[in-house]
């Protein structure tokens, strides 16, 4: 399982997941699905959300499936930016990749 920060349009929040990268087709389909086309993502600890959490991270939990799946934790973006440190946070992963402008 991995916990991510997914910072969109209108700010960032936090998802679980099992898919095993970020970066997986199956995974930006699901984020795709709740409308979001565009984000920046940091994987985050999933023990410091589960402390953060406490029974919503349970709960959220056991309504995960054993693989492919995705849940939102929190859309409150003011509440999830800071909740973590920019230290805590992943290496990013943009979507759609960074593409360098053209040499002129």
């Amino acid at each position: 399982m991995k916990a991510a920060m997914i910072f969109t349009g209108s700010g960032p929040i936090l998802v679980l997941t099992t898919f095993e990268s970020l970066e997986a087709p199956e995974f930006i389909e699901r984020i795709a699905a709740r409308g979001i086309k565009k984000f920046i993502a940091h994987e985050v600890s999933v023990d410091r959300v589960k402390k953060l959490y406490g029974t919503r991270f349970t709960v959220i939990l056991g309504d995960l499936s054993q693989t492919d799946d995705l849940r939102v934790m929190d859309i409150d973006g003011h509440h999830v930016f800071n909740n973590f440190a920019f230290d805590e946070l992943g290496v990013p992963i943009y979507y759609p990749s960074v593409q360098k402008p053209p040499v002129r």
